[in-house]
């Protein structure tokens, strides 16, 4: 009896196909989006395990010069090899601009160092490192970084000054792990000329070799090791915020599954009541169905588990991007599958379809037979259906009230966040519903009631479809606004913060020549000094900076709130200004007295705090002259040099370099750093934008899926209505006009709730994860292009139905429907 009940019961699907579209469709690119995200995440947690890596090698040991804008002398590597230190090799990195404006990020090695450790390295990879040192001097990328890029073998690279390098060579696997290309390092010595090295990577050693080490290294330098516990707490926040958009995907995804689930089960009623009055039992039809679940479930996971490994290996350049430019952390790009997402996948499509699809199914097997017959009982359980889940809704709102009491912190704004978005979500049908109802008894026109009536008995079907769009939407404005607000906010604080027309990074003991000269040069009217100082604290990483008593220094700070006249305390008492960050983490107000580790000591008043986008430690400014009694002509210094009006910058600028022979990292100026900062920025972003639209694009996929789906299963409405007189502009307008409604309706509930969202986001998640607040700005032309390309889309959903029953005949289709 079991076999005859699956058969009539799956039978379903071959008259309405589309159905095996859309159920696939929500329940895999669900499962894809999440998988992805996860599997971004954990590939970026073991490469900060892995740490440096050349050529699959592990080096877990780097040597840098204590000042980072400084680099480690040659002779102090060449030192080492003669005291056998063979495990050592040495690294030179420089960033260059594509033409088409892409930063690129080329290390420089030394071919015959490498080739000494010839015994972790086949044939194949020693060919190719001795290929890096003759002409035409070839520069390696990973097929990963190649494919991202667009690079082709063989290809040159051309910068953006119109200098061709290369050919490029891609190599079959990532020979060195992350965005990063690499070449000899007398090619970077002839893009930018210079000498020393950024790094020197030192593979394992014995505990007495590495105290050796140690004990050579002379004071400017410092012995580093790359282990996970120093980059997962930095990165956290970011690796949570994509785990969030990924969750929030899925539940798109998840609505889009319920909705056709749903609208399946719906348009079986009166086979299983057919099926119930003929002797067929409840269990009998359990089994079936619940079958037909897992074989979705297995469909869905199988195809989102692929799915989300090629999303993952998309993602992870622009992932491993930002996480280089935001903490330097050097992220592989190469992807393979893990058990653990696998695990992880089951379990969570288990648990959403068992949410999705429990009630669906009992209502189905326990509803009486009788009135599953019956056409209008759809409409009577989605009425009922919707004020359950706005009472539910409003048990959300409750509980987003009191989380909102509670301590603010990076999970509590994410649980506030979800219980809002479910709030609404559920909410919404149930408004849409009874507000259809109320405009079908209150306007005098028959047929407006008809059309109002009508649209609400719609929402049986459209209701969780809309509940996804209007996720997906609001998700979308939102992160648009928050990220819209913090690119404005630091193209601000930049152009505050940049008030200098050159900025140069000299050695400390060079610095006092090169600002004595500047004095004598009549085209510079002010040279500022800045000292930065890095110390360990028991608030973390701690970074000291030096500010001058100047107003234009103090115009040039960013201050969010201070004590009156705290410039004066800063300069003529014991007083400190506190980055944003570093007061919010540990609750510090101007006026609070605090305790700083030494040389700093205790006692400090803090006078002010200021904004700082730019640093993932807290950092602290003290005075001058507090700087040279702690550290006299100590730490890492910049000079920043203002001209007098009309001044030449880029001829200043070539007669510093000129005149002390620094390189030209070492000498920028403030258009050249804004436009680099904001390069950064962008790249930093793009990873959130793009699963943002991948999220709306999921959702408005499923709504037109769902919509079709669902206009097709009233095609025996529309046929009637066609017998009865009414013309096809009439059924479009029918049709098309309830779904615009619909659409509207949703997005007028969508739009506030985006902008809601992302002040959430930046109020709480922002502020708590990174430190940094921010107002919120807007961006109308934004928003209507995402409306408007959303709307048009339902539009286009509703009218391929009624187009392709208007353009058969009436009697045909009407025969056809039944």
């Amino acid at each position: 009896m079991s076999n005859p009940v699956a058969k009539a019961l799956w039978g379903h699907y071959k008259r309405h196909p589309l159905q095996i579209v859309l159920v696939w469709f929500g329940l895999t690119l669900g499962i894809a989006l999440l998988v992805g995200v996860m599997g971004v995440n954990q590939q970026a947690r073991e490469s900060y395990r892995d740490g440096e890596q050349l050529f699959s090698n592990p080096y877990p040991y780097r040597i840098r010069h204590a000042q980072p804008s400084l680099k480690v002398p040659q002779g102090f590597y060449i030192q080492l090899r003669r005291d056998g230190f063979k495990q050592c090799v040495p690294m030179d990195q420089i960033r260059v601009v594509t033409q088409d404006g892409r930063d690129v990020e080329i290390v420089g090695i030394d071919p015959v160092a490498l080739f000494n450790g010839a015994s972790l390295l086949s044939s194949r990879n020693q060919n190719q490192i001795m290929q890096l040192m003759q002409p035409p001097y070839p520069i390696m990328v990973g097929a990963h970084l190649a494919n991202y890029m667009g690079i082709e073998d063989g290809q040159p690279l051309t910068l953006e000054n119109g200098r061709q390098l290369g050919p490029v060579h891609v190599v079959d696997e990532e020979r060195i792990n992350g965005p990063r290309m690499l070449a000899d390092m007398s090619l970077l010595r002839s893009i930018q000329p210079g000498s020393g090295l950024t790094a020197i990577l030192c593979g394992k050693m014995t505990p007495q070799a590495l105290r050796r080490l140690e004990s050579q290294l002379p004071i400017a330098l410092k012995l580093e090791k790359e282990e996970a516990a120093g980059l997962e707490p930095l990165t956290n926040a970011f690796h949570l915020n994509l785990f969030a958009m990924g969750m929030l995907a899925f539940v798109v995804g998840l609505f889009i599954f319920y909705q056709a689930m749903s609208l399946s089960l719906t348009q079986r009623q009166p086979l299983v009541g057919l099926m119930r009055q003929a002797g067929v039992s409840s269990l009998q039809l359990a089994k079936a169905l619940i079958v037909e679940l897992l074989v979705w479930i297995v469909l869905g996971l199988v195809g989102g588990n692929l799915l989300g490994l090629m999303l993952a290996e998309q993602l992870l350049p622009s992932v491993a991007e930002t996480l280089n430019n935001l903490y330097g952390a050097n992220v592989s790009l190469s992807v393979s599958w893990h058990w653990e997402w696998g695990v992880a996948s089951v379990l969570i499509a288990l648990l959403g379809c068992l949410l999705a699809c429990g009630w669906p199914l009992i209502r189905l097997i326990r509803t009486p037979p009788a009135r599953l017959a019956t056409h209008m009982s759809l409409v009577r359980f989605s009425g009922r259906e919707f004020a359950i889940q706005a009472l539910v809704s409003c048990l959300f709102v409750v509980a987003a009230y009191g989380i909102y009491q509670l301590p603010h912190g990076q999970q509590a704004g994410f649980v506030l966040i979800a219980c809002i978005l479910i709030a609404s979500a559920l909410g919404m049908p149930y408004l849409l519903w009874q507000l259809f109802r109320l405009l079908g008894v209150v306007v005098r026109s028959a047929r407006l009631r008809w059309f109002f009536s009508d649209a609400a008995a719609s929402l049986s079907y459209r209701g969780v479809a809309a509940m996804a769009f209007m996720l997906a939407l609001a998700s979308n404005i939102g992160m648009e606004t928050m990220t819209g607000s913090f690119r404005h906010t630091t193209k601000v604080w930049l152009d505050q913060r940049l008030a200098a027309d050159i900025y140069v990074r000299p050695s400390a003991n060079v610095a006092p020549r090169i600002a004595s000269w500047l004095e004598k040069q009549e085209e510079v009217d002010q040279v500022w000094w800045q000292w930065r100082h890095t110390i360990p604290s028991d608030y973390g990483k701690l970074q000291v900076v030096s500010v001058g008593g100047t107003q234009e220094e103090k115009a040039a700070l960013a201050i969010k709130v201070a004590m009156p006249e705290y410039w004066q305390r800063l300069h003529y008492g014991r007083a400190m200004l506190v980055s944003e960050s570093l007061a919010i983490k540990h609750n510090w107000e101007p006026g609070q007295v605090i305790d700083m580790p030494a040389p700093l000591n205790q006692k400090w008043l803090i006078a002010g705090v200021y904004y700082d986008y730019g640093n993932p430690h807290g950092q602290v400014i003290i005075p001058h002259k507090r700087w040279q009694q702690l550290w006299p002509h100590r730490g890492q210094v910049g000079l920043a040099i203002h001209l007098q009006p009309g001044a030449d910058t880029m001829s200043m600028m070539k007669k510093l370099g000129e005149t002390f022979r620094l390189p030209p990292e070492r000498v920028r100026n403030n258009a050249e750093l804004m436009v680099q900062a904001m390069r950064v920025f962008d790249r930093t972003f793009v990873v959130t934008a793009t699963l943002g639209k991948l999220t709306l694009f999921v959702a408005v996929c499923g709504l037109f899926f769902a919509t079709v789906a669902g206009e097709l299963s009233r095609q025996r409405q529309f046929a009637l209505l066609r017998c009865m007189g009414m013309t096809g502009r009439e059924l479009a307008l029918l049709g098309g006009g309830q779904l615009l409604l619909i659409g509207v309706m949703t997005a007028l509930i969508a739009l506030p709730l985006g902008l809601i969202l992302a002040q959430l986001l930046i109020d709480v998640v922002l502020k708590y994860s990174f430190g940094w607040t921010m107002p919120v700005e807007y961006f109308p032309v934004d928003y209507l292009m995402s409306l408007g390309s959303a709307l048009f889309v339902l539009l286009l959903a509703g009218a391929w139905p009624v187009w392709r029953l208007v353009k058969r005949s009436a009697i045909l289709s009407l025969r056809e429907s039944f």
